[in-house]
């Protein structure tokens, strides 16, 4: 039985749709530090990425969901890192709290290219 009620990521009509990936590491302990938080989320995002056949090249859409708004400068460095320009459109959106402790989620909308 899986240990949640929905995909990690879910392939439509050319479209990958990622379900919240969290900065956790590979045992899904939450990853401290703010850099890493993000290095972490992205780390799982492309994971994810991975289970349809797809590649961050291929993400046209994320949504940000951070537990500090502060780390909006962290987020913008590490997403020049992340993707190529065109860089893919976001979303950048402060939350209470994540699960696990995490303080990073990122989710995607990506289309596979031709």
């Amino acid at each position: 039985m899986n240990a949640h009620p929905y995909s990690p990521a879910f392939a439509a009509g050319g479209f990958g749709f990622v379900s919240g990936a969290l900065s956790v590491d590979e045992n899904g302990t939450a990853v401290t530090g703010r850099t890493e938080a993000l290095v972490a989320a992205a780390a799982r995002l492309s994971e994810r990425l991975g289970s349809v056949g797809m590649t961050l090249r291929d993400v046209v859409k994320t949504t940000y969901f951070v537990t500090d708004v502060t780390m909006r400068d962290e987020a913008n460095s590490h997403y020049e890192l992340l993707f190529d320009e065109p860089r893919p459109a976001r979303s950048f959106v402060e939350v209470a709290a994540l699960p696990y402790g995490a303080t990073v989620e990122i989710e995607a909308i990506a289309h596979r290219r031709n």
